[in-house]
């Protein structure tokens, strides 16, 4: 969902200076700050109520605040274990029901580990998986957009050609693009040249409404051989936060863009005052 600015900047959960804790309260704190999203974090668990959600969309279209959700972080969709995929469908179902209550746009999550198995056959598992769940959500008329996440770790499913390609061969699955964990994996990605690479690679595979409806995740992050360690703020990192804001502004992005940085609302506001100044 675009914004007539382009883009909607946000937090990834409640902000830290918020009343309380709760999601209501987040979505007041988000509004009041001149921030326009909020991505609701389940990574513990589903843990709301229809009646709960209800009053959270509510909450929200009152203070024109754009909702996303992120799914609990213990999915596996290629799991050894049958249970473990069983557990993982239902995770990712849950999150997008409680999510469409509440009218958010899309459901985020981390799809799958390869487990040693070759990554060719990962996408085949994964692909299987995520099929199967649009398939049972748009039977019950649930049209919230699917989005696994690009990757940190060289152990998680989720380069940026896998997402990429899930999303061209299933419709209702669309990309979450975490530029973070795209310069944790390789520790590339972290110029202009290179940012606007990967938005000609979406629009490329995906056409230009793909550009229009983003889902972006952006922190500063310290990383090591493997991949990414922990999320840090931006001041903290090496991460190139104005370069990707001006790739996105040329490219005219829009959609969602949540800050997982430690000091959430801080940085979010920093990457929409940049953003807007440039």
């Amino acid at each position: 969902m675009a914004s007539k600015e382009g883009l909607l900047f946000g937090t990834a959960g409640t902000p830290l200076s918020s009343k309380a804790q709760s999601t209501q309260a987040g979505i007041e704190r988000v509004h009041e700050l001149g921030l326009g999203c909020m991505e609701v974090e389940f990574v513990q668990g589903v843990r709301m109520s229809p009646q709960s959600a209800h009053a959270v969309g509510e909450a929200a279209a009152n203070r024109g605040v754009m909702l996303s959700a992120h799914a609990p972080y213990y999915l596996n969709l290629n799991a050894r274990e049958p249970q473990k995929i069983a557990a993982s469908h239902e995770r990712i179902l849950q999150t997008a029901r409680i999510t469409s209550i509440f009218g958010g746009v899309s459901i985020v999550f981390h799809a799958a580990y390869y487990l040693k198995n070759a990554p060719s056959e990962v996408y085949g598992t994964v692909k299987r998986s995520l099929e199967q769940i649009v398939a049972k959500l748009r039977a019950e008329g649930n049209r919230v957009w699917i989005r696994p996440e690009t990757t940190g770790k060289e152990s998680q499913f989720g380069t940026l050609y896998e997402i990429l390609e899930l999303s061209s061969e299933i419709e209702g699955v669309a990309p979450a693009v975490d530029f973070a964990h795209l310069h944790a994996r390789a520790g590339e990605v972290n110029t202009y040249g290179e940012f606007t690479a990967v938005l000609k690679q979406i629009e490329d595979r995906l056409g230009r409404s793909a550009l229009d409806n983003m889902h972006i995740h952006v922190s500063g992050i310290e990383y090591g051989p493997k991949g990414g360690n922990k999320h840090l703020t931006l001041s903290e990192s090496d991460f190139q936060y104005v370069e990707l804001l001006r790739a996105l502004k040329d490219y005219k992005a829009g959609g969602l863009l949540i800050c997982e940085s430690p000091n959430i609302e801080e940085d979010a506001l920093l990457l929409q005052q940049t953003y807007r100044a440039l």
